[in-house]
């Protein structure tokens, strides 16, 4: 299981990057420290809105971004559009495998960019993503098991 970041670490890498150190941006680094799920921007703006009823969703949002950009946190479409970020892992370069049923995630020990695909000769890859989404073992026994009474 990779390694993600902890609340200090987001903190000293928000400083490194010039921001100021607020009581939300500690609440959100420990929010994602503290947590293996994924969180959608309305999820953590729900959340941050129970300990600062002033914040704006707009502000949560910003942050995610940003924290999302620095690496802090990682940012995942998932296959009903929703967007999510969970901790940012701090091992090597990796991809992820991810349920869609239980979220469970494994990373892969390799990166498929690395075999050789053909781009066009004036393309410089600056960045990229790669995830495979489907149902671990265990959703997909409870897929079929509802496949089955429904038939029944």
């Amino acid at each position: 299981m990779a390694e993600h970041y902890t609340d200090t670490q987001m903190l000293e890498m928000m400083a490194k990057h010039g921001w100021r150190i607020t009581d939300q941006r500690r609440t959100l680094a420990q929010l994602f420290a503290e947590s293996d799920a994924y969180l959608s921007p309305k999820d953590v703006y729900e959340y941050m809105k129970t300990k600062y009823p002033g914040v704006s969703f707009d502000t949560v949002y910003r942050n995610l971004r940003i924290m999302s950009e620095m690496g802090v946190l990682e940012q995942f479409y998932f296959l009903d559009g929703g967007l999510k970020f969970r901790g940012g892992c701090l091992t090597r370069h990796h991809h992820h495998v991810i349920c869609t049923g239980c979220e469970k995630t494994l990373s892969l020990d390799y990166c498929p960019m690395e075999q050789s695909i053909e781009l066009p000769d004036d393309f410089q890859v600056m960045n990229h993503r790669f995830e495979i989404y489907g149902l671990c073992k265990d959703c997909q026994s409870v897929s079929d098991a509802a496949q089955e009474q429904s038939k029944g």
